[in-house]
Formats: structure tokens, C-alpha cells, sequence
């Protein structure tokens, strides 16, 4: 800016002297920034540049994609959902030799309190297995135990299974990769 003294003149024609000198500086920086301005535009332009999409485009393109979003909401809120529509995992074949494992914690006494444990139910988990040659199913039975004194429930751990909640067991899953990748097999023969 302009050296200013640090008085102030006194007399009002240095003083309308001075003012107009100011606005012709703030005139004259408002034309450097808007020359600037311009300049950065250009060179935006140049760098990345014209855009096909305008606010106007873009405005649309977000009222159609809500109209769109309200309607599927609308569609996925019914009134009574059927248990019928859910997808059902189809029963694994009778045919297929199943193998029964029982998982118990192997005490027969309640860890807290000593009591006598009384068997309440039992949790049931099938898993398909490859064994070389021919398919098992596993059955995992986890009996739940409750305890007569304390009412605390004991039960077995599940083991760690490659896909949890799912069927295949850790040989079903190795014999499938190692036929996809390893002898180029691909998946709509192997089924």
C-alpha cells in the first residue's frame, strides 16, 4: 500500500487528495484481481479441462437419483413380509454317509457351584466335507447343559470354520480351489 504518514492530513483539499489517491489504488488493485482471477481460470481450464457436466446437469442428475432411491424404498417396505420369500438352503441329500460328532465340555459338574448339570437341549450344525473320492456330512451336536444348582448353561464351543454360517467344510473348500486354479477346472463343470 502507500506510505502513509502517521498523522493524517488536516487540510480538506490534501485530504480529498488523499482519498482519491486511495481509490485509484483500490480501483486499480480490484482490475490486478480480477485480471488474476481470469488468469487462474484459463490455467484451470488448460489443466484439467472443460467440464461437460454444468450445475443445471448436476441438479437433475440428483432429483432423478432421489425420485429413483424413494421409489426402491418404497418398494422394499411392505406391509406383511412372508417367511416364503426368504431364500431356504435346500436339504443336503439323504444319500450322503453323515458322520455325528458330539461336543461336550467334558465335565459333568458346574464349574461354579459344583452342581449336578442336566441336559437341556442341543445345538445341531451340518457341514459338507470332501474326503478324496466321495462327499461326508459332518453333524456337530453341542448339547446344552444347565446347571441344578446355580441355573448357569454351559455348552461347547463351535470350532472355527472356514465361512462362518455356512456349509462347506475346510476339505470342500480346498478340493474346489484346487480344481479351479490348479487344474483349470472352472465351476460350472465342477457342479
Amino acid at each position: 500500500m502507500l506510505d502513509i504518514d502517521k498523522s493524517l492530513p488536516n487540510d480538506p483539499d490534501e485530504l480529498r487528495q488523499f482519498t482519491a489517491l486511495l481509490l485509484a489504488e483500490v480501483k486499480s488493485q480490484a482490475v490486478l484481481i480480477e485480471k488474476l482471477r481470469h488468469q487462474l481460470a484459463g490455467h484451470r481450464n488448460h489443466r484439467f479441462g472443460s467440464s461437460s457436466e454444468s450445475i443445471e446437469q448436476l441438479q437433475l442428475a440428483l432429483e432423478t437419483s432421489e425420485i429413483a432411491v424413494a421409489k426402491m424404498t418404497a418398494k422394499l417396505r411392505l406391509p406383511d413380509e412372508d417367511p416364503k420369500d426368504k431364500p431356504k438352503l435346500r436339504p443336503i441329500p439323504d444319500h450322503i454317509p453323515r458322520m455325528e460328532v458330539e461336543l461336550t465340555t467334558g465335565d459333568d459338574d458346574c464349574a461354579r457351584c459344583g452342581g449336578v448339570l442336566r441336559r437341556l437341549g442341543e445345538d445341531v450344525t451340518e457341514e459338507l466335507e470332501y474326503v478324496p473320492g466321495r462327499f461326508i456330512m459332518n453333524r456337530i451336536v453341542r448339547p446344552r447343559f444347565a446347571c441344578s444348582g446355580c441355573e448357569a448353561f454351559t455348552q461347547a464351543v463351535l470350532p472355527s470354520r472356514p465361512i462362518e454360517r455356512g456349509r462347506p467344510g475346510p476339505g470342500l473348500l480346498a478340493h474346489v480351489l484346487v480344481n479351479k486354479y490348479a487344474d483349470h477346472l472352472p465351476l460350472y463343470r465342477q457342479s
